[in-house]
């Protein structure tokens, strides 16, 4: 695999992952998470495709600007960065967690540079905030605590590693969390100056988000691409009719539950993601 960096959006310098050649593959790490997350499927995705891996704005290596972090800005970064690397579209796209609701903006705002579209462990930001009951609240309180101004990077800079640890336990199906090795790299990358704030930021945007998304479901604007929406067993779709919520916002959907799997679906259970992935590809 290769790093590299390109200047993109607003004058950010965003770092990235290539390995491969072949038609695009584009991967989205979410939160707390950078592109290190995606290191047990590049190998295998690199003998038929280009995968290109990088960092979102604001985390592991890419620049922490203290603006920009609506998915639609968000979006543009990762088009403007396939289209510096030489490419016009992608045959797909794969979105965990945060990089899920980018990879969702990115397919409405850009839908002719998606050929097909995966989700993992997530429903539309807009589902998530019109199902805010008490149950779902109380299991993804950390949205309405990263939200607040000023005080989670009060608290959570005082341990960086406790709070992180926290989430890798408690979203894995064994709880065992993740492996030491990989907990260390993801520690390191939101220790770096201005992490940690730029993460929050990351959820901050919701209200701007938000209208976005009200706007095209208001005009009736749905995903024209095949989406393929994956899930692990103990994750919140799970506790939802997630293919169904998710057929109201794309006209081609299919969709399928993990077993024995957590949140961190590409660390987690690789091998049925690589599976999913190649049937859904071709």
């Amino acid at each position: 695999m290769d790093t590299g960096v390109a200047t993109v959006g607003d004058g950010i310098r965003m770092h990235y992952v290539r390995a491969g050649e072949g038609p695009l593959i584009v991967l989205l790490h979410g939160w707390p998470q950078t592109s290190h997350c995606w290191r047990k499927v590049i190998p295998e995705l690199a003998r038929t495709h280009t995968v290109v891996a990088p960092d979102l704005r604001g985390y592991g290596l890419t620049d922490k600007p203290a603006a920009g972090y609506a998915k639609r800005r968000m979006a543009a970064d990762v088009s403007e960065l396939i289209r510096a690397l030489g490419f016009e579209r992608a045959a797909a796209v794969v979105g965990h967690d945060r990089g899920g609701r980018v990879a969702h903006r990115w397919a409405l705002d850009r839908p002719e540079e998606i050929e097909r579209l995966m989700v993992l462990d997530i429903i539309p930001t807009r589902e998530m905030f019109a199902r805010m009951d008490g149950p779902l609240a109380a299991s993804h309180w950390h949205w309405l605590f990263h939200v607040q101004p000023d005080l989670p990077e009060r608290l959570v800079g005082r341990d960086v590693r406790g709070y992180l640890e926290y989430f890798y336990e408690r979203w894995t199906y064994d709880r065992h969390g993740l492996e030491p090795s990989a907990v260390d790299a993801y520690v390191r990358a939101f220790s770096r100056p201005g992490a940690v704030r730029a993460g929050f930021d990351d959820y901050r945007a919701v209200d701007e988000d938000l209208a976005h998304d009200e706007a095209d479901f208001t005009a009736g604007r749905r995903l024209e691409m095949p989406l393929l929406a994956l899930w692990g067993s103990t994750g919140l779709p799970a506790q939802l009719p997630a293919l169904d919520i998710w057929q109201t916002y794309a006209k081609d959907v299919r969709g399928a539950q993990l077993q024995d799997c957590g949140h961190f679906i590409a660390e987690e259970r690789p091998q049925a993601l690589l599976e999913h992935l190649r049937g859904f590809v071709g």
